[in-house]
C-alpha cells in the first residue's frame, strides 16, 4: 500500500516518499507550506489513492484538543433533568463525539487530517501528545478507553503561522513542500486545464513567477491563484502577446485582481510603473 500521487493530483518524489515512510512508521506526518502550496488537498488524494476513508478535523483559533476527543454537554443534562427527561439516566447522551473518537472507531482504517494546527494555542499540539502516540484516550464521565480498532494515518498541516513545541515535532515524519518550480506548475496546470495553449501557459509562467520574485512583494501568489488567474485569461480570450508586452504601461499583468489580494500590492505595482515612465520619459 503506496501513495505515488494520483492524476488530479501532482505529487514530488520527496512528497511521495515522506508519505509512505510516515505511513510505514505509524507516527503523524506533518506537512508545512506556504498557503495554496497543496496540504489539505494531499490528504484527500492519500484517502483516494489508497482506498481509506478520510475524517477531517479543522482547526480554528477557538479549538481546544479536547472537542478532538469528546465533549460533554452537562449544561443540557442539567436542563432535562430539571424538565424530567428520562435521558439524562443515561450520561451518553450528552457526550458528543469528537474526530480522533470518530477515527479510533471506524471499521476501516481512516486518513485523519489535523488540518492547519497551527491556528490552534501554543498548547494545543502538546495536549494531544499521548491521545496521538498510544492511540487511546479515557473518557471521565461514563468510566472506558477508547482505543483505536486500526491505527489511523494522521496528517497535520501548518502555514507555519507559529512554532510547534519540540515534543510535538519528535513524534512527526515532517515534510515541507517548497513551492512548485516552473515544470511542476506547468504539470499542475496540465491536470486543471488539459486544453489550455501550450503558449498562453509558458508566457503567464514568466509573468507568474516574476512577479513572486519582485522585492517587497507582501503575499506572493499561489498556485491556486494563478490557477483562477489561468481561467480568468482564457475566458477573456487574453493572448499570450498581451502578456509578452513590456511596457511602463504594462507592469500590473491583466486580471491582476486574482493575483494581488492586497492593496500594499498593488500599490507597489503601481508604484514601479510611474517610476518606470518616468525614466522613460
Amino acid at each position: 500500500m503506496k501513495f505515488e500521487g494520483t492524476k488530479d493530483y501532482i505529487a514530488t518524489e520527496d512528497l511521495r516518499i515522506a508519505v509512505n515512510a510516515a505511513v510505514t512508521l505509524e507516527r503523524p506526518l506533518l506537512i508545512k507550506g506556504e498557503p495554496g502550496t497543496g496540504k489539505t488537498v494531499l490528504a484527500e488524494e492519500v484517502s483516494k489513492a489508497l482506498k481509506m476513508p478520510l475524517i477531517t478535523w479543522h482547526i480554528k483559533s477557538t479549538t481546544k484538543a479536547q472537542q478532538g476527543l469528546y465533549e460533554y454537554d452537562a449544561i443540557t443534562r442539567l436542563r432535562d433533568s430539571q424538565l424530567g427527561d428520562e435521558k439524562v439516566k443515561d450520561i451518553k447522551n450528552y457526550i458528543k463525539q469528537g474526530k480522533l473518537w470518530e477515527a479510533f472507531e471506524s471499521n476501516e482504517r481512516p486518513i485523519l487530517l489535523i488540518d492547519e494546527i497551527d491556528k490552534a494555542d501554543i498548547e494545543f499540539p502538546n495536549d494531544l501528545l499521548q491521545e496521538l502516540d498510544r492511540m487511546e484516550f479515557f473518557v471521565y464521565e461514563t468510566n472506558e478507553t477508547i482505543k483505536a480498532a486500526k491505527r489511523p494515518v494522521v496528517i497535520i498541516t501548518s502555514n507555519n503561522e507559529k512554532e510547534l513545541p519540540d515534543a510535538f515535532l519528535r513524534r512527526c515524519f515532517f515534510h515541507y513542500i517548497s513551492f512548485p518550480d516552473a515544470d511542476t506548475m506547468e504539470k499542475i496546470v496540465d491536470v486543471h486545464y488539459p486544453k489550455i495553449k501550450s503558449k498562453l501557459v509558458s508566457e503567464s509562467l514568466k509573468v507568474f513567477y516574476e512577479l513572486r520574485d519582485v522585492p517587497g512583494i507582501k503575499k506572493k501568489p499561489s498556485t491556486s491563484e494563478l490557477l483562477d488567474w489561468l481561467k480568468l485569461l482564457m475566458n477573456e480570450d487574453i493572448k499570450p502577446e498581451m502578456l509578452r508586452e513590456k511596457n511602463a504601461n504594462n507592469l500590473i499583468p491583466p486580471l491582476h485582481g486574482a493575483l494581488l489580494k492586497n492593496e500594499q500590492d498593488v500599490h507597489l505595482f503601481e508604484r514601479l510603473a510611474f517610476l518606470a515612465r518616468r525614466e522613460n520619459g
